[in-house]
């Protein structure tokens, strides 16, 4: 029994999120049915995130096992020329007992915002828009707040499981500024939130992400981050930023393999 960890990218605006669901597109779906072509036999996928519909992947990995002859680095040439939206840009063999989901050590997710005076109709898909500046050095001072392990109640979605772990380690939390251009060649300013943890409650990046904006406005103080993660309470904390601006850049595995 061969065993395939995969890595994919998507663009997410066309897809009702990651995991399969009847009668709607999703990634999860159309890269089962591609690959079952390709592979001759019914495939069974397993995600690692299941992002949700309109959220973006850069390194998103999945695994499915199987006995078929194609060699791995064939599969992502003949699973590309029958995809649209979504591609995998690397396929090989691993452990026969390997899981996507459950030898994932963490995730590293990128939210990105742009701020113009016009928004800029060709990036409303992958932009979170703002028409003010940011301050970026009082959300940076924000984010500090959030790394290590805590209870992250304050920014659990009500969507979520009742019964999820609030209490989640966060060991980078980053906000990056520069300068860019949108589509028409306008200059604008660019900000982007990078998260890496070992889990993430349902939403709970793009509530971070709604957090550090409203600190960037003006809202928020950059000091109450530490009362908003203390205080445990949703209502506390920012609204949810969104789906647009989020992609999964990349799943870290316990052996170091992605």
């Amino acid at each position: 029994m061969r065993n395939i960890l995969l890595e994919i990218e998507y663009d997410g605006s066309g897809f009702s999120g990651w995991q399969a669901q009847p009668g709607k597109r999703t990634v999860q779906g159309e890269l089962t049915r591609a690959l079952s072509l390709v592979c001759g036999a019914e495939v069974r996928l397993n995600g690692t995130s299941r992002t949700d519909a309109g959220v973006h992947a850069y390194g998103q990995a999945a695994n499915f096992t199987g006995d078929f002859g194609i060699p791995a680095d064939r599969i992502p040439l003949a699973v590309n020329n029958l995809t649209e939206d979504v591609k995998i840009v690397g396929a090989r063999d691993v452990a026969e007992d390997f899981h996507a989901r459950h030898d994932a050590a963490g995730k590293t997710y990128l939210y990105r915002i742009s701020a113009t005076k016009t928004p800029d109709i060709f990036m409303r898909k992958y932009r979170y828009q703002v028409t003010e500046e940011l301050d970026a050095d009082g959300m940076r001072m924000a984010a500090d707040a959030l790394i290590g392990t805590h209870d992250f109640s304050s920014f659990r979605s009500a969507g979520g499981s009742p019964d999820a772990d609030p209490v989640k380690t966060l060991t980078g939390l980053t906000v990056r500024d520069f300068q860019g251009t949108d589509s028409r060649g306008e200059a604008l300013t660019e900000y982007e939130i990078r998260v890496t943890g070992s889990a993430f409650l349902y939403n709970m990046v793009r509530i971070i992400a709604g957090t550090l904006v409203e600190t960037g406005l003006g809202k928020r103080r950059p000091e109450s981050m530490a009362e908003t993660l203390a205080a445990k309470e949703r209502r506390r904390a920012g609204s949810t930023a969104p789906a647009a601006g989020l992609w999964l850049e990349k799943v870290h595995f316990k052996d170091g393999a992605s």
